[in-house]
């Protein structure tokens, strides 16, 4: 883990040369910057929580220790239910609530369990999907008490729909959110869902090259992905033989961005409920792992905890990542 954090370091030093730690996008509705575009900044990961009711009372917890920290923002990589439970309204409301009592600005990631799953409990997905988007996407503000002004892709009438997808900015480094998750990324299940996930996969494919495009206009120095579904790196995801790969558009337009950014680019996802923080993105021309592109997943249930990574352009390390319980062990 050292080793792999200093790499990371040495990557972001290189792309924080005089001229470009400052970088902002003039006029940038998601631009965020806490004291000067170079200052230290830290955010919170969390996802795949809470499952259960036994983890309730653990989650509350974990937000009010989040709510001690001096954060940035909060990012929920998805799957704030389990994959079976009801999707009602009732409980989404009772999400929502919960996202907004935090004091920091959070964005909400949707996963798997909130929509595409939904089948599973009698639901209609889509249907599901649209109450999501009416309930916690309303405006261009984030969740939480304090507000962070996101970009969406919704404001493209070409992809009026997904007001999910979002961007922002903080000092040297963009965030984008996609709407990316489990279950084999929606596809492989009925024509109607197969249907959704072409044209979800056009917005998703649109939005990930326009923010790689605005960071190499305006010179940042790093991009942070967050999606729901872990894409399956080092294997086939978890699908029927007859199934087409779900994440194979996905991977490859990662590849081709990271290679073409040539700076740090950090994947964050949850799913497969796995606390790790790795490099697994291949370069099969050079059969080797490409250096620029890390991988962070959050934890996810039944282990109910958070990740606090911290970007600071005047430190030598520059990246520094902590677990919750590594913050507070008496937790």
């Amino acid at each position: 883990m050292i080793r792999l954090i200093v790499a990371i370091a040495l990557a972001l030093a290189a792309a924080l040369a005089p001229g470009q730690a400052g970088a902002q996008t003039p006029g940038h509705a998601g631009a965020q910057t806490p004291g000067h575009p170079g200052a230290r900044f830290s955010f919170a990961v969390i996802g795949d929580t809470p499952y259960h009711s036994g983890e309730e009372w653990l989650f509350a917890d974990m937000l009010k220790d989040i709510d001690q920290e001096d954060l940035a923002f909060v990012v929920h990589v998805g799957d704030f239910k389990n994959g079976s439970s009801p999707c009602s309204d009732e409980l989404f409301a009772k999400r929502l609530q919960q996202f907004q009592s935090v004091r920091h600005p959070f964005i909400y990631v949707p996963g798997d369990n909130e929509w595409t799953d939904c089948h599973r409990s009698g639901a209609d997905p889509l249907e599901r999907l649209a109450k999501l988007r009416e309930m916690f996407y309303p405006d261009d503000d984030s969740l939480g008490a304090r507000k962070l002004k996101l970009e969406r892709q919704s404001a493209d009438p070409r992809f009026a729909e997904y007001r999910e997808n979002v961007r922002w900015s903080i000092g040297p480094a963009l965030f984008i959110g996609l709407n990316i998750p489990g279950s084999n990324n929606n596809l492989g299940r009925t024509p109607e869902m197969d249907a959704e996930y072409a044209r979800r996969s056009a917005a998703n494919a649109a939005w990930l090259a326009q923010g790689f495009d605005l960071a190499k206009k305006n010179g940042l120095a790093a991009v942070f992905i967050a999606i729901q579904a872990d894409p399956f790196f080092e294997r086939a995801s978890r699908r029927p033989a007859n199934v087409a790969d779900g994440y194979a558009a996905f991977r490859e337009e990662l590849l081709a961005h990271t290679l073409a950014f040539g700076k740090p680019v950090i994947l964050i996802h949850g799913d497969t409920h796995r606390y790790r923080v790795d490099q697994p993105l291949v370069d099969p021309a050079a059969q080797k792992p490409v250096e620029n592109f890390t991988r962070i997943e959050s934890f996810g249930s039944p282990w109910v905890d958070w990740i606090r990574v911290s970007v600071d352009p005047a430190d030598q390390k520059l990246l520094a990542i902590k677990t919750g319980k590594e913050i507070n062990p008496a937790r």
